[in-house]
């Protein structure tokens, strides 16, 4: 079996209610939900930050000079 660790988080009480609602209807437990939503939004992170990298070598302009570009272009 997977290692786990114990946290306590406190929910809305909205929140848990719609949490627990939820997990019922999806046979799931609260814990692992939240768990499989933390994994996706860390995914979410690397994925940015993977693509902040592979962007950094791209040529950068400022906000004037991108809009004199598209004016000189005809896009403006």
């Amino acid at each position: 079996m997977e290692e786990t660790k114990r946290a306590t988080i406190y929910f809305d009480v909205h929140v848990h209610q719609a949490l627990r609602l939820r997990a019922a209807a999806s046979n799931q437990s609260i814990s692992e939900m939240v768990n499989e939503a933390v994994q996706f939004a860390l995914a979410e992170d690397a994925d940015d930050l993977r693509d902040v990298e592979i962007r950094q070598a791209e040529p950068s302009a400022d906000f004037e000079e991108f809009v004199a570009i598209l004016r000189e272009s005809g896009r403006l």
